[in-house]
C-alpha cells in the first residue's frame, strides 16, 4: 500500500537500538512506569476485542501478537524494525507471520476483520493517521474494527500538562518523547474515525493509554 513518506520511519533507529532491552524496560524504566502500567491488561483488552483475521501494526517483540495467536486467530504483524522482527519471530515460533512494513505501506494476503496496534500509532502525524484510518476503512468489512491502544489525551491542554509534568519530575526522556512524537487528542481521533465511516469508543486504561475502538458502520 502506498502512502506518505515518513510514516514513523524517523523513529526506526530508536527501536533498532531498543529491541534487545525492550521487554525488560517495560517494567524497570521508572520514567515510563505510568505509561506501561497494567501493560498485560492493556494487551489483553486489545486481544479480547479482536476476532477472525487480524493485522497488527508495530508488533515489536511480539507480545500482543502471541496473545492473539494463542486465541487461535490468524495474525499478520507489520513491523518496520528488522531487529524487532527477528525477536518477534523467535518468540512466536511460527504461530504468526511478521512482515516488513508500516501503518501505510504493507502487504497482506487477504483483507482482515480487525486492525490492532499498541503503543505505536503516535509515530504518525495526524495527517498520516487520517490517511491510515481511511485506508483501513476501505479494507475492512461492515462491522470490521480498528482497535488501537496508545497514549492520547482528552485535549491539547492535557497534552501540554503531561509534558510539563514529565519535565518537572525530572523525567527527561519521557518529556523529550512527548515533545518529539505525534500524540493526538481524542476529539481529533474521533473526527478522523467518523469521517472514515466508523463509530468511535475510547476507554481509558491508565494515566496515558486509551483504547481507541472504531467499528465500521
Amino acid at each position: 500500500m502506498e502512502g506518505a513518506e515518513k510514516m514513523g520511519k524517523e523513529f526506526i533507529e530508536i527501536f533498532e537500538k531498543w529491541a534487545d532491552s525492550y521487554d525488560e524496560s517495560l517494567t524497570k524504566d521508572i520514567e515510563y512506569k505510568e505509561v506501561f502500567r497494567d501493560y498485560e491488561l492493556i494487551l489483553n483488552e486489545v486481544a479480547n476485542r479482536a476476532y477472525g483475521a487480524v493485522v497488527e501494526f508495530g508488533p515489536g517483540t511480539g507480545n500482543l501478537t502471541l496473545k492473539l495467536a494463542d486465541k487461535g486467530l490468524s495474525v499478520t504483524g507489520i513491523e518496520p524494525s528488522t531487529a524487532m522482527r527477528k525477536l518477534a519471530a523467535e518468540k512466536l515460533k511460527g504461530k504468526a507471520v511478521v512482515k516488513a512494513g508500516d501503518f501505510l505501506q504493507f502487504t497482506i494476503d487477504k483483507n482482515p476483520d480487525v486492525f490492532v496496534s499498541t503503543y505505536a500509532f503516535h509515530h504518525l502525524t495526524d495527517e498520516e493517521k487520517a490517511e491510515a484510518i481511511t485506508l483501513y476503512s476501505n479494507l475492512l468489512p461492515s462491522s470490521g474494527k480498528i482497535v488501537f491502544a496508545d497514549t492520547m489525551f482528552r485535549s491539547e491542554e492535557d497534552y501540554e500538562k503531561a509534558k510539563d509534568a514529565a519535565a518537572n519530575s525530572g523525567f527527561h526522556n519521557l518529556a523529550a518523547d512527548l515533545a518529539r512524537e505525534y500524540y493526538s487528542t481524542i476529539p481529533a481521533l474521533k473526527r478522523m474515525l467518523e469521517k472514515a465511516g466508523f463509530t468511535a469508543v475510547f476507554t481509558r486504561l491508565n494515566e496515558f493509554v486509551w483504547i481507541m475502538e472504531g467499528t465500521k458502520v
